[in-house]
């Protein structure tokens, strides 16, 4: 199995607009994130994790022309604000064929993007409107995307938001987690790999900061770790790095990371 870290930064990205702090003004490429995104391939099935608004250029920058679905992990336009651009998978082999796009969503991220993309779900939809299919998924269930087993793992962003993260195989890939309950932790020990969010060694009312994510990585005890939702208060990657423990690591953009089959 092989992860891509698509994109690796915080809402807002990095650089920040208008900042001059170290971390927006290094040269180092590693210090340049995208709105956080993954894609993983395994057994020839291609899934995206959340399509936010810098999709378009990430999906360029890998240069693939298919996708078999994507799973969003929670409805944060910094998570879905690209969906419309899954078109140009759409019709890539147009004519004769039009590829519709799956997308996998918990029930209140579902919702949100039946109203943000009202017009994709039309009776009478317009030309040129994502071709999608939303499925409703059950985080307490695992489901299948093209015989793949996805196991949901749930979390709270907030008191306010439900966020839900994705274990496939000995992968599993939680952002923008502030708690999780002792029963979702159970569904992730034998990992081989570890993708969890922390913004930044401050502490913050939604978000994992280094602490709490290394705290969890502690108890989980994958072979690997990498952490990513990352905002220019993490630091430059070149000092950061170097203050973490043995097996974790900070992801960048374009990072790829093999990953073990159980």
């Amino acid at each position: 199995m092989k992860l891509t870290f698509l994109g690796t930064g915080t809402s807002q990205g990095v650089p920040v607009i208008g900042c001059r702090c170290r971390v927006c003004t290094s040269t180092d490429r590693r210090d340049k994130r995208l709105r956080t995104s993954a894609m993983i391939e395994t057994h020839g099935i291609r899934l995206v994790i959340d399509a936010g608004p810098d999709f378009r250029y990430q999906m360029l920058r890998t240069g693939v022309r298919h996708i078999d679905g994507i799973l969003f992990t929670h409805e944060h336009k910094d998570h879905t604000g690209g969906l419309d651009d899954v078109r140009a998978f759409n019709f890539v082999d147009y004519p004769p064929t039009i590829h519709r796009v799956d997308l996998y969503a918990a029930p209140q991220t579902a919702a949100c993007i039946r109203k943000d993309y009202d017009y994709a779900f039309a009776r009478n939809k317009y030309r040129g409107v994502p071709e999608i299919e939303l499925h409703e998924i059950d985080p307490s269930q695992p489901f299948r995307v093209a015989g793949i087993e996805i196991v949901p793992v749930s979390g709270h962003h907030s008191d306010r938001f439900t966020v839900t993260g994705y274990r496939i195989g000995a992968l599993a890939y939680l952002t923008d987690f502030k708690t999780i309950d002792e029963a979702e932790i159970a569904k992730l020990h034998g990992l081989d790999t570890l993708v969890v969010n922390a913004l930044r060694f401050a502490e913050h009312p939604s978000h994992f900061n280094v602490a709490e994510a290394l705290a969890l990585i502690r108890r989980v005890a994958p072979r690997r770790a990498c952490l990513t939702h990352m905002s220019h208060e993490i630091g430059l990657h070149a000092e950061t790095s170097i203050q973490l423990p043995e097996g974790v690591c900070l992801a960048y953009d374009g990072l790829t990371v093999e990953v073990a089959e159980l």
